[in-house]
Protein backbone atom coordinates (compact mmCIF):
# COMPACT_ATOMS: atom_id res chain seq x y z
CA UNK A 1 0.00 0.00 0.00
CA UNK A 2 2.67 2.23 0.96
CA UNK A 3 4.31 1.74 -2.48
CA UNK A 4 1.17 2.28 -4.65
CA UNK A 5 0.39 5.56 -2.37
CA UNK A 6 3.61 7.05 -3.03
CA UNK A 7 3.63 6.14 -6.83
CA UNK A 8 0.14 7.99 -7.45
CA UNK A 9 0.92 10.71 -4.85
CA UNK A 10 4.13 11.14 -7.65
CA UNK A 11 1.76 11.51 -10.73
CA UNK A 12 -0.72 13.48 -8.67
CA UNK A 13 2.47 15.75 -7.77
CA UNK A 14 3.08 16.11 -11.86
CA UNK A 15 -0.45 17.13 -12.20
CA UNK A 16 -0.51 20.10 -9.91
CA UNK A 17 1.10 23.79 -10.87
CA UNK A 18 3.60 25.28 -8.78
CA UNK A 19 1.15 26.51 -5.87
CA UNK A 20 -0.21 23.10 -5.55
CA UNK A 21 -3.24 23.42 -7.73
CA UNK A 22 -4.01 20.39 -9.72
CA UNK A 23 -4.26 21.39 -13.36
CA UNK A 24 -6.35 18.37 -14.74
CA UNK A 25 -8.77 17.29 -12.74
CA UNK A 26 -9.70 14.27 -15.39
CA UNK A 27 -5.54 13.39 -15.15
CA UNK A 28 -6.15 13.54 -11.49
CA UNK A 29 -9.35 11.18 -11.05
CA UNK A 30 -7.79 8.66 -13.59
CA UNK A 31 -4.97 8.15 -11.56
CA UNK A 32 -7.03 8.13 -8.36
CA UNK A 33 -8.86 5.04 -9.78
CA UNK A 34 -6.00 3.23 -10.91
CA UNK A 35 -4.50 3.43 -7.55
CA UNK A 36 -7.77 2.34 -5.72
CA UNK A 37 -7.89 -0.56 -8.24
CA UNK A 38 -4.14 -1.72 -7.59
CA UNK A 39 -5.15 -1.23 -3.59
CA UNK A 40 -7.94 -3.55 -4.29
CA UNK A 41 -6.03 -6.32 -6.40
CA UNK A 42 -3.36 -6.20 -4.14
CA UNK A 43 -5.39 -7.25 -1.11
CA UNK A 44 -7.30 -9.69 -3.11
CA UNK A 45 -4.20 -11.18 -3.86
CA UNK A 46 -2.29 -11.23 -0.78
CA UNK A 47 -4.43 -10.78 1.99
CA UNK A 48 -7.95 -11.68 1.95
CA UNK A 49 -7.03 -15.77 1.50
CA UNK A 50 -5.14 -15.02 4.91
CA UNK A 51 -7.19 -12.06 6.59
CA UNK A 52 -9.58 -14.33 8.91
CA UNK A 53 -6.45 -16.83 9.96
CA UNK A 54 -4.86 -13.86 11.34
CA UNK A 55 -7.15 -11.73 13.09
CA UNK A 56 -8.07 -15.29 14.83
CA UNK A 57 -4.58 -15.64 16.09
CA UNK A 58 -4.35 -12.01 16.99
CA UNK A 59 -7.35 -12.88 19.01
CA UNK A 60 -6.19 -15.81 20.31
CA UNK A 61 -3.09 -14.24 21.80
CA UNK A 62 -4.72 -10.47 22.69
CA UNK A 63 -6.26 -13.04 25.05
CA UNK A 64 -3.70 -13.90 26.83
CA UNK A 65 -1.46 -10.80 27.48
CA UNK A 66 -1.67 -9.51 30.71
CA UNK A 67 -4.36 -6.89 31.64
CA UNK A 68 -3.24 -3.69 30.26
CA UNK A 69 -5.05 -0.26 29.48
CA UNK A 70 -4.43 -0.36 25.49
CA UNK A 71 -5.63 -3.63 25.23
CA UNK A 72 -9.52 -2.97 24.64
CA UNK A 73 -8.38 -0.51 22.27
CA UNK A 74 -6.36 -3.18 20.51
CA UNK A 75 -9.61 -5.65 20.54
CA UNK A 76 -11.84 -2.90 19.19
CA UNK A 77 -9.07 -1.86 16.29
CA UNK A 78 -9.15 -6.01 15.64
CA UNK A 79 -13.16 -5.67 15.98
CA UNK A 80 -12.81 -2.70 13.03
CA UNK A 81 -10.23 -4.86 10.92
CA UNK A 82 -13.31 -7.84 10.83
CA UNK A 83 -15.69 -5.16 9.51
CA UNK A 84 -13.23 -3.51 6.66
CA UNK A 85 -12.64 -7.03 5.25
CA UNK A 86 -16.03 -8.13 4.81
CA UNK A 87 -16.89 -4.60 2.98
CA UNK A 88 -13.80 -5.38 0.97
CA UNK A 89 -14.94 -8.94 0.09
CA UNK A 90 -18.45 -7.28 -0.10
CA UNK A 91 -17.07 -4.95 -2.90
CA UNK A 92 -14.89 -7.78 -4.57
CA UNK A 93 -17.79 -10.15 -5.07
CA UNK A 94 -19.82 -7.52 -7.13
CA UNK A 95 -18.99 -7.63 -10.95
CA UNK A 96 -17.01 -5.71 -12.94
CA UNK A 97 -18.35 -2.85 -14.77
CA UNK A 98 -15.26 -1.22 -16.76
CA UNK A 99 -15.64 2.96 -16.74
CA UNK A 100 -19.15 2.91 -14.94
CA UNK A 101 -20.23 5.08 -12.28
CA UNK A 102 -20.77 2.11 -10.37
CA UNK A 103 -17.19 1.03 -10.46
CA UNK A 104 -15.58 4.75 -9.81
CA UNK A 105 -18.32 4.27 -6.70
CA UNK A 106 -16.62 0.93 -5.37
CA UNK A 107 -13.77 1.85 -6.06
CA UNK A 108 -13.63 5.16 -3.67
CA UNK A 109 -16.33 3.27 -1.19
CA UNK A 110 -13.79 0.70 -0.64
CA UNK A 111 -10.64 3.22 -0.14
CA UNK A 112 -10.95 3.57 3.44
CA UNK A 113 -11.14 -0.43 4.18
CA UNK A 114 -8.22 -0.44 2.46
CA UNK A 115 -6.24 2.24 4.15
CA UNK A 116 -7.58 0.98 7.52
CA UNK A 117 -5.80 -2.65 6.79
CA UNK A 118 -2.88 -0.80 5.60
CA UNK A 119 -2.76 1.41 8.77
CA UNK A 120 -4.18 -0.89 11.99
CA UNK A 121 -2.86 -4.36 9.63
CA UNK A 122 0.51 -4.41 11.73
CA UNK A 123 -1.42 -4.52 15.04
CA UNK A 124 -3.09 -7.84 14.27
CA UNK A 125 0.13 -9.00 12.97
CA UNK A 126 2.10 -8.07 15.84
CA UNK A 127 0.15 -9.57 18.10
CA UNK A 128 -0.15 -13.18 16.01
CA UNK A 129 3.35 -13.39 16.69
CA UNK A 130 2.87 -13.28 20.96
CA UNK A 131 3.81 -14.42 23.10
CA UNK A 132 7.25 -15.35 23.34
CA UNK A 133 8.52 -16.53 26.23
CA UNK A 134 11.43 -14.98 27.48
CA UNK A 135 15.00 -15.90 29.32
CA UNK A 136 15.02 -16.33 33.00
CA UNK A 137 15.53 -13.28 34.75
CA UNK A 138 19.33 -12.49 36.13
CA UNK A 139 19.61 -13.81 40.00
CA UNK A 140 19.12 -10.94 42.24
CA UNK A 141 22.82 -10.83 42.72
CA UNK A 142 23.52 -10.69 39.67
CA UNK A 143 20.95 -7.70 38.42
CA UNK A 144 22.17 -5.36 41.33
CA UNK A 145 25.50 -5.78 39.90
CA UNK A 146 25.03 -5.32 36.44
CA UNK A 147 22.69 -2.30 37.29
CA UNK A 148 25.21 -0.71 39.45
CA UNK A 149 28.02 -1.05 36.43
CA UNK A 150 25.67 0.59 33.70
CA UNK A 151 25.03 3.37 36.26
CA UNK A 152 28.06 4.33 36.80
CA UNK A 153 28.47 3.89 32.89
CA UNK A 154 25.54 6.32 32.35
CA UNK A 155 27.03 8.84 35.29
CA UNK A 156 30.00 8.87 32.47
CA UNK A 157 28.64 9.26 29.34
CA UNK A 158 29.21 5.52 28.40
CA UNK A 159 25.63 3.76 28.11
CA UNK A 160 24.89 4.51 24.60
CA UNK A 161 21.17 3.37 24.55
CA UNK A 162 20.57 1.83 20.62
CA UNK A 163 16.68 0.89 20.48
CA UNK A 164 13.46 0.20 23.01
CA UNK A 165 10.62 -0.86 22.73
CA UNK A 166 6.74 -2.05 25.51
CA UNK A 167 6.79 -5.40 26.52
CA UNK A 168 3.17 -6.83 27.04
CA UNK A 169 3.34 -6.14 30.78
CA UNK A 170 3.79 -2.36 29.50
CA UNK A 171 7.48 -2.40 30.75
CA UNK A 172 9.88 -0.30 28.50
CA UNK A 173 12.63 -2.50 27.30
CA UNK A 174 15.67 -0.93 26.24
CA UNK A 175 19.21 -2.04 24.76
CA UNK A 176 22.31 -0.71 25.24
CA UNK A 177 26.06 -0.76 24.95
CA UNK A 178 27.94 -0.74 28.28
CA UNK A 179 30.93 0.67 27.34
CA UNK A 180 34.06 -0.56 29.61
CA UNK A 181 37.72 -0.23 29.00
CA UNK A 182 37.33 -0.14 25.36
CA UNK A 183 34.85 -2.94 25.21
CA UNK A 184 31.33 -2.77 24.86
CA UNK A 185 28.64 -4.97 26.30
CA UNK A 186 24.86 -5.41 24.78
CA UNK A 187 22.52 -5.09 27.84
CA UNK A 188 19.09 -4.98 28.30
CA UNK A 189 17.43 -2.45 30.58
CA UNK A 190 13.88 -2.27 32.46
CA UNK A 191 12.28 1.23 32.77
CA UNK A 192 12.98 4.51 31.60
CA UNK A 193 16.50 4.56 31.39
CA UNK A 194 16.61 8.76 32.54
CA UNK A 195 14.51 7.76 35.88
CA UNK A 196 14.94 6.21 38.79
CA UNK A 197 14.36 2.60 39.57
CA UNK A 198 15.46 1.27 36.38
CA UNK A 199 16.87 -2.33 36.25
CA UNK A 200 19.50 -4.32 34.21
CA UNK A 201 17.87 -7.20 32.34
CA UNK A 202 20.33 -8.97 31.69
CA UNK A 203 23.73 -8.88 28.67
CA UNK A 204 24.39 -10.87 25.90
CA UNK A 205 26.58 -11.20 23.27
CA UNK A 206 25.04 -9.13 20.43
CA UNK A 207 21.08 -7.74 19.62
CA UNK A 208 20.01 -10.88 17.67
CA UNK A 209 20.64 -13.03 20.94
CA UNK A 210 19.15 -10.28 23.26
CA UNK A 211 15.96 -9.83 20.73
CA UNK A 212 15.42 -13.55 21.03
CA UNK A 213 16.07 -13.97 24.36
CA UNK A 214 14.00 -10.42 26.11
CA UNK A 215 10.11 -9.85 26.09
CA UNK A 216 9.07 -9.64 22.72
CA UNK A 217 7.42 -5.67 21.74
CA UNK A 218 4.15 -5.04 21.21
CA UNK A 219 2.94 -2.74 18.76
CA UNK A 220 3.92 1.09 19.64
CA UNK A 221 1.26 3.57 19.68
CA UNK A 222 0.25 6.61 17.75
CA UNK A 223 0.93 10.13 18.08
CA UNK A 224 -3.02 11.19 16.84
CA UNK A 225 -5.16 8.28 16.81
CA UNK A 226 -7.18 9.79 13.87
CA UNK A 227 -4.05 10.52 11.08
CA UNK A 228 -3.07 8.34 8.49
CA UNK A 229 -0.10 8.44 6.47
CA UNK A 230 -2.68 7.72 3.45
CA UNK A 231 -4.74 10.77 4.11
CA UNK A 232 -3.40 13.52 1.68
CA UNK A 233 -4.72 16.55 2.27
CA UNK A 234 -4.60 19.02 -0.51
CA UNK A 235 -1.43 21.28 -0.61
CA UNK A 236 -1.85 24.75 0.59
CA UNK A 237 -0.70 27.27 -1.58
CA UNK A 238 2.71 28.57 -0.60
CA UNK A 239 6.15 30.00 -1.51
CA UNK A 240 9.35 28.89 -0.58
CA UNK A 241 12.09 30.30 1.11
CA UNK A 242 13.71 29.83 -1.66
CA UNK A 243 11.46 31.82 -3.89
CA UNK A 244 11.32 34.41 -1.53
CA UNK A 245 15.10 35.04 -0.86
CA UNK A 246 15.08 35.40 -5.11
CA UNK A 247 12.30 37.64 -4.65
CA UNK A 248 14.79 40.00 -2.33
CA UNK A 249 17.62 39.61 -4.60
CA UNK A 250 15.92 40.77 -8.08
CA UNK A 251 14.13 43.71 -5.57
CA UNK A 252 14.41 47.48 -6.66
CA UNK A 253 12.30 48.70 -4.12
CA UNK A 254 11.85 48.88 0.08
CA UNK A 255 8.19 47.52 -1.12
CA UNK A 256 9.20 44.17 -2.79
CA UNK A 257 11.44 43.34 -0.19
CA UNK A 258 8.33 44.13 2.35
CA UNK A 259 6.26 41.93 0.49
CA UNK A 260 9.00 38.83 0.87
CA UNK A 261 9.09 38.91 4.56
CA UNK A 262 5.28 39.39 4.91
CA UNK A 263 4.69 36.45 2.96
CA UNK A 264 7.04 34.85 4.80
CA UNK A 265 5.19 35.85 7.93
CA UNK A 266 1.52 34.96 6.76
CA UNK A 267 -0.47 33.48 8.73
CA UNK A 268 -4.00 31.43 8.15
CA UNK A 269 -4.41 28.94 5.29
CA UNK A 270 -1.81 30.46 3.21
CA UNK A 271 0.65 30.53 6.06
CA UNK A 272 4.47 31.37 5.67
CA UNK A 273 7.53 29.66 6.02
CA UNK A 274 7.74 31.38 9.51
CA UNK A 275 4.51 30.02 10.78
CA UNK A 276 4.68 26.74 9.47
CA UNK A 277 8.15 26.53 11.00
CA UNK A 278 6.24 27.88 14.35
CA UNK A 279 3.85 25.26 13.87
CA UNK A 280 6.08 22.49 13.32
CA UNK A 281 8.02 23.32 16.46
CA UNK A 282 4.63 22.96 18.41
CA UNK A 283 3.64 19.66 16.99
CA UNK A 284 6.87 18.08 17.25
CA UNK A 285 6.96 19.39 21.17
CA UNK A 286 3.78 17.84 21.87
CA UNK A 287 4.61 14.53 19.78
CA UNK A 288 7.78 14.15 22.66
CA UNK A 289 5.83 14.87 25.20
CA UNK A 290 3.24 11.89 24.01
CA UNK A 291 6.43 9.33 24.37
CA UNK A 292 5.53 9.69 28.43
CA UNK A 293 9.39 9.68 29.36
CA UNK A 294 11.53 11.97 31.38
CA UNK A 295 14.04 12.85 28.22
CA UNK A 296 10.61 13.49 26.14
CA UNK A 297 9.07 15.88 28.63
CA UNK A 298 12.35 17.74 28.72
CA UNK A 299 12.88 18.31 25.13
CA UNK A 300 8.60 19.16 24.59
CA UNK A 301 9.61 22.04 26.87
CA UNK A 302 12.62 23.03 24.84
CA UNK A 303 10.35 22.70 21.71
CA UNK A 304 7.39 24.50 23.02
CA UNK A 305 9.89 27.49 24.46
CA UNK A 306 11.86 27.90 20.92
CA UNK A 307 7.90 27.89 19.09
CA UNK A 308 7.31 30.39 21.51
CA UNK A 309 10.22 32.59 21.03
CA UNK A 310 10.00 31.68 16.79
CA UNK A 311 6.20 33.37 17.56
CA UNK A 312 8.27 36.63 18.80
CA UNK A 313 10.59 36.83 16.20
CA UNK A 314 8.00 36.05 13.53
CA UNK A 315 6.06 39.22 14.94
CA UNK A 316 9.05 41.30 14.54
CA UNK A 317 9.95 40.00 11.55
CA UNK A 318 5.88 41.33 10.56
CA UNK A 319 6.72 44.60 11.74
CA UNK A 320 9.91 45.25 10.30
CA UNK A 321 8.43 44.55 6.93
CA UNK A 322 5.65 47.05 7.52
CA UNK A 323 7.79 49.77 8.17
CA UNK A 324 10.35 48.79 5.79
CA UNK A 325 6.88 49.17 3.22
CA UNK A 326 5.93 52.47 4.45
CA UNK A 327 9.27 54.01 3.46
CA UNK A 328 8.51 53.82 -0.16
CA UNK A 329 12.20 53.95 -1.01
CA UNK A 330 13.88 52.58 -4.40
CA UNK A 331 18.16 51.34 -4.49
CA UNK A 332 19.81 54.87 -5.76
CA UNK A 333 20.48 54.58 -9.63
CA UNK A 334 24.39 54.32 -9.15
CA UNK A 335 23.45 50.10 -8.16
CA UNK A 336 23.58 49.48 -11.52
CA UNK A 337 23.32 45.73 -12.92
CA UNK A 338 26.51 44.21 -14.05
CA UNK A 339 27.14 44.15 -17.96
CA UNK A 340 25.87 40.66 -19.77
CA UNK A 341 27.07 41.34 -23.43
CA UNK A 342 30.58 42.23 -24.34
CA UNK A 343 31.30 43.18 -28.01
CA UNK A 344 32.91 40.37 -30.22
CA UNK A 345 36.44 41.25 -31.27
CA UNK A 346 37.18 41.87 -34.83
CA UNK A 347 37.41 39.16 -37.43
CA UNK A 348 41.20 39.82 -37.91
CA UNK A 349 42.33 40.58 -34.73
CA UNK A 350 44.92 38.44 -33.65
CA UNK A 351 44.13 36.30 -30.44
CA UNK A 352 45.77 37.30 -27.22
CA UNK A 353 49.45 34.97 -26.19
CA UNK A 354 49.09 32.44 -24.89
CA UNK A 355 51.12 32.36 -21.25
CA UNK A 356 54.17 30.93 -21.15
CA UNK A 357 55.04 27.29 -20.17
CA UNK A 358 56.33 27.64 -16.46
CA UNK A 359 59.78 27.12 -15.84
CA UNK A 360 60.64 25.37 -12.72
CA UNK A 361 62.72 27.44 -10.64
CA UNK A 362 66.50 26.99 -10.22
CA UNK A 363 68.04 26.02 -7.45
CA UNK A 364 70.92 27.38 -6.20
CA UNK A 365 74.25 25.00 -4.62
Amino acid sequence: MAVIDQSAEDAKASNRDRYGRTVRPDVARTIEAAQHQEALDAYASHLAPHAADLLAAARTALDELPPAQHLPRWRALLGSLADADAEIRQVLAQPDVPGSDAEHLRRTRVWPYLTAWADHGPVATALAEQPRTPADPLPEEERRRWTERARAAQERGDLDLHTSWYAADGRIITLAFLVEDDDSTVIALAGDPDAPGWQVLGHFDDMFTAGQALPAPVPPGVFRADASPFDHPAPAPERGLQELLRDITVAQSAGEVSDALLTATEPGYCAGPLVRLQELLHTAGQAAAALETVQGQQISGRLSMLARQLGLLTDEVQVAAEDLGATVAVLPPHRTPLPRARPRPAVDTAPPPSPGRATAPTRSR
